[in-house]
């Protein structure tokens, strides 16, 4: 790779520009930086081993695009759609102190073995999303709970610059942009493909029904979702 640097190299290097990143949120909305916050070392060192194991070259991988981080998923281990049990044992990365599982990880993970296992899977594709940050949001009853980037008019306004330009960004991913597989078949396809008309960033995206609609309401359908994601990633 003389002259070029790898592909984990550079998803590194975008880690730590997010690390220097402040939103202007509305009030009652918070921002969740896993590059800045408390656990930002330990995140690093996760994030590092990671991809230096699984991106250390420079070919094409195509982006699989979720909205954005799991407060207690990807905001906490630093690798979109990996939760730290996962990480530990398929792929050798010491998450030692997180303990959290997803449901949503879960299936990818199922649907990433049926691919092929870890290293097929991720020698094809980076995962990522549309706003690489977590978003949070106060409940009437005061607790933080989860929220996506177009959870309010206002909240998308105040992103909308910083999403486009990080969708740009990924790009230098060395992404292959013949295609993106967009997890979240309603609001986060619906924003992706009209800022892909403006921008052109892929020729084509593929919408895939959310892991999180598909284990919490529609459990007797995993199967067939599970197929519907792996015809779309062999294509």
């Amino acid at each position: 790779m003389t002259g070029r640097t790898s592909v984990a190299h550079r998803i590194l290097q975008f880690n730590e520009e997010l690390a220097g990143t402040t939103l202007e949120l509305p009030p009652g909305f918070t921002a969740i930086n896993p590059f800045s916050g408390p656990q930002k070392d330990r995140v690093r060192e996760v994030t590092t081993a990671f991809y230096r194991k699984f991106y250390d070259d420079d070919r094409p991988r195509r982006l699989v695009l979720g909205s954005s981080p799991a407060r207690r998923g990807t905001a906490v281990t630093g690798v979109p759609f990996e939760d730290a049990k996962l990480l530990e044992s398929e792929t050798g990365v010491d998450v030692d102190g997180y303990a959290v599982s997803r449901p949503s990880a879960g299936f990818l993970h199922d649907v990433i073995s049926r691919y092929g296992g870890r290293g097929k899977f991720y020698a094809d594709f980076v995962m990522s999303f549309v706003c690489p940050l977590g978003l949070v949001r106060m409940s009437p009853k005061g607790k933080e709970v989860n929220c996506n980037y177009y959870e309010s008019k206002k909240l998308l306004e105040l992103l909308h610059s910083f999403l486009v330009d990080t969708l740009e960004r990924q790009l230098a991913f060395g992404t292959d942009t013949s295609v993106c597989y967009c997890i979240g078949s309603g609001e986060n396809y619906a924003f992706l493909s009209k800022a892909n008309e403006g921008q052109r960033f892929f020729q084509r995206i593929v919408p895939l029904e959310h892991p999180r609609f598909i284990t919490q309401y529609n459990r007797d359908r995993e199967e067939e979702f599970a197929e519907k994601y792996l015809s779309a990633f062999r294509e």
